[in-house]
């Protein structure tokens, strides 16, 4: 049996144990959901709060930006290609009262159609869209997830693909792809060279072929500079009449 006397300090224990359970502190980041005898009845915070025990139930929810990796993920490209892409979302609670109510575990929720969403869209596009285009394919990556999570309170503010891991052969085939486009554009410039050449000879010999005179001195330019300096080539002038003359008699 408890003495009589032990009566009032017990039960001042226990009033000081009430009113310090009914007493929480929420930090600027955090509201507190409160349930009354299971049904919803307001958001607090932050700040002190006052929850009557036995009556009603507290939730925190943090409202500050979380950062989640998206796990690895084997997606097949529209051109057929497999590969491994991961990524990261950033996203918020920015309605506590559905983050709570409307959803289990809003994180793993939220994890979930992340993974699926990723292996959709990226199912969507070939793989020199994913590497040449991830500004865009983020931002309907974004677009989709944001609109999705509405329903739970929750606002993604940003999604970014990482990486998109290749096998070997694929790696060397994108390898001989990118030396066969140098060669093309080698080829193509130097094409354009020779055409760019062929007309500045075209209009060098229309001049020439005003001025007589210019013809004999670029004749004696070009045998100084084939007889240069250590050269062994031995350089005999051959009038053009006299080809000529041989031509006619041939002829006759």
């Amino acid at each position: 049996m408890i003495p009589a006397s032990l009566f009032p300090l017990i039960l001042f224990i226990f009033l000081i144990l009430l009113l310090s359970s009914m007493f929480r502190v929420l930090r600027e980041y955090q509201r507190g959901v409160i349930f009354l005898l299971g049904r919803f009845y307001k958001v607090k915070g932050p700040g002190l709060i006052i929850v009557v025990p036995f009556v009603q139930q507290v939730v925190r929810v943090d409202l500050r930006t979380l950062t989640m990796d998206v796990p690895t993920q084997d997606v097949i490209s529209r051109d057929n290609v497999s590969i491994k892409v991961n990524a990261v979302i950033y996203f918020r609670v920015v309605d506590p009262q559905k983050a709570i109510i409307n959803v289990e575990n809003y994180l793993e929720a939220t994890s979930q159609l992340a993974q699926t969403t990723l292996r959709s869209v990226l199912g969507q596009h070939e793989l020199d869209e994913m590497l040449a285009e991830r500004e865009a394919i983020n931002s309907h990556l974004q677009r989709i997830l944001d609109s999705s999570t509405d329903t739970w309170g929750i606002k993604v503010s940003n999604v970014e693909i990482k990486h998109v891991d290749l096998d070997e052969s694929m790696i060397r085939a994108i390898a001989r792809q990118a030396e066969a486009e140098r060669v093309r554009r080698a080829k193509v410039i130097h094409a354009s060279g020779e055409l760019e050449a062929s007309k500045k000879l075209q209009e060098a010999a229309e001049v020439l072929s005003k001025q007589p005179q210019a013809i004999q001195l670029r004749y004696l330019q070009t045998l100084t500079e084939i007889s240069g300096e250590h050269n062994s080539t031995i350089i005999f002038p051959l009038p053009m009449e006299l080809m000529e003359a041989f031509t006619r008699r041939h002829k006759d």
